[in-house]
């Protein structure tokens, strides 16, 4: 059996990686091979680019999979960035790249496969983040933020907004895959996960050196004070969980970390959307060339 997992070179998800005790072939997507933690198997990825993520899924060994732990991600300061493919580097890495990862490797998905997305809380206007959150999971939209049409707003603004609109669709991607007749008939479990804001890890690395030198590193002192932040262990074992021994409320699919535990709210109303959602995954499939 194959365990493949994104974004666990640092951060919560190197926490996640070096807690993950599984029998399998262990490989780990990574820019920096270098950095991949004792135990996995390194294979190049860089999710910004779609061709790479085809190479990684070809260059795979052809065993089923049993684990699939989709959790790198990143935040920008702007949503002017674009990818060799032409979309906005945000939606393209956080969404675009792993769904086009899901796609490809479905069809090896073992029985009672596991497969976790990382999301976060900022998709849910209902919680008040702090960043601004999605007006829509339009993927055409998206991907070209050009065709918007919007009051005008700060560079950072955009940027945020482009950050929770990916994990709004990171958590609509789980729930239609969830809903599948394969899913079903296979016993897949599928996570779409929140680990809370969590200060140390490197979702900032793109911003200003305030953020990523001041503000970024004094946060933890936030973390005994609020039931919004967890450390990096906490998220770390979080995901961990989701990927070996979590069980979900029956027909759901968003998990919270909510001062280290698990917990299960609804996601946000757009989220809950089952047409919203067929759209989303129809239209990132004509996006990503399927």
């Amino acid at each position: 059996m194959l365990i493949i997992m994104t974004g666990g070179t640092r951060g919560l998800g190197r926490v996640a990686a070096q807690r993950l005790s599984l029998s399998g072939t262990k490989i780990m997507g990574a820019r920096n091979l270098s950095e991949v933690p004792e135990g996995w198997l390194g294979q190049s990825l860089d999710l910004s680019r779609l061709d790479s993520v085809r190479a990684f899924v070809a260059e795979l060994p052809e065993e089923p999979i049993s684990h699939l732990i989709l959790n790198a991600g990143g935040q920008t300061p702007s949503a002017s960035g674009r990818t060799q493919d032409g979309f906005e580097i945000t939606f393209a890495t956080n969404h675009l790249a792993h769904y086009l990862m899901l796609r490809l490797l479905l069809p090896r998905l073992a029985k009672g496969a596991r497969i976790v997305i990382t999301s976060s809380g900022t998709h849910d206007p209902r919680e008040r983040t702090g960043v601004p959150p999605p007006r829509h999971a339009d993927a055409y939209r998206l991907a070209y933020p050009e065709r918007e049409t919007r009051a005008e707003e700060s560079d950072l603004i955009a940027g945020m907004r482009a950050y929770s609109s990916s994990k709004l669709c990171n958590v609509m991607t789980a729930r239609f895959l969830a809903q599948t007749p394969e899913a079903s008939s296979l016993g897949w479990q599928v996570f779409a996960y929140d680990p809370g804001a969590t200060p140390g890890t490197g979702l900032v690395r793109h911003h200003s050196w305030l953020v990523k030198n001041l503000i970024w590193p004094i946060l933890p002192l936030v973390v005994p004070f609020s039931s919004a932040f967890n450390t990096m262990k906490a998220a770390g074992q979080g995901l961990a969980e989701l990927a070996t021994t979590a069980r979900a409320p029956d027909g759901l699919v968003y998990a919270s970390l909510r001062r280290a535990r698990l917990t299960w709210p609804a996601p946000s109303v757009i989220a809950q959307d089952d047409a919203a959602c067929a759209k989303l995954w129809q239209d990132s499939a004509e996006l990503v060339g399927l």
